[in-house]
């Protein structure tokens, strides 16, 4: 794996190994590529691996703060099923819903399964269909692509 300028780093408490073959075996172009014990920091792991094509840097090595919303892993989807099939297998062994799109996985790590129409819809420079989609996205916890949809075009009662 090449190491970009900017790579993103998660420090797991002690899961970073699971949590990257959890997300491997979720996403396409995906896999583990390396796992590395530091011997003279005890239990320590790195691992490198790759999400979509992206390389990502994990590690184990005890107690941290934990992951929270401050930084968030989103997943721009293509349609309704794509978008499925990310929250269901992200939420699978443990994770949560939350509001507008989040979740939060079984290791703690937030994530946004979002619409790619919906980013172009809330950047739309007529402000009534933008602000019916967020009003639409508000009320949401899994996003609903024919909902937002139908709020963007004022369809909806």
């Amino acid at each position: 794996m090449t190491i970009q300028k900017i790579t993103p780093f998660l420090w797991y408490s002690e899961e970073a190994e699971e949590a990257a073959a959890f997300y491997a075996g979720i996403f396409p172009d995906s896999r583990v590529t390396r796992v590395t014990s530091v011997p003279s920091a005890g239990s320590v792991k790195m691992v490198e691996f790759v999400l979509f094509g992206q390389p990502f840097i994990a590690m184990s090595a005890g107690g941290t703060d934990p992951f929270n919303h401050s930084v968030s892993l989103m997943v721009s989807c293509d349609d309704q099923e794509e978008l499925d099939r990310y929250w269901n297998a992200l939420l699978e062994g443990g994770g949560s819903p939350e509001a507008c799109g989040w979740l939060k996985d079984r290791f703690g790590v937030s994530w946004q399964i979002t619409p790619t129409v919906q980013i172009e819809m809330m950047a739309d420079p007529h402000p009534a269909k933008a602000r019916r989609v967020a009003e639409a996205m508000l009320k949401m916890v899994k996003f609903d692509i024919a909902t937002l949809k139908a709020a963007y075009a004022g369809t909806t009662g």
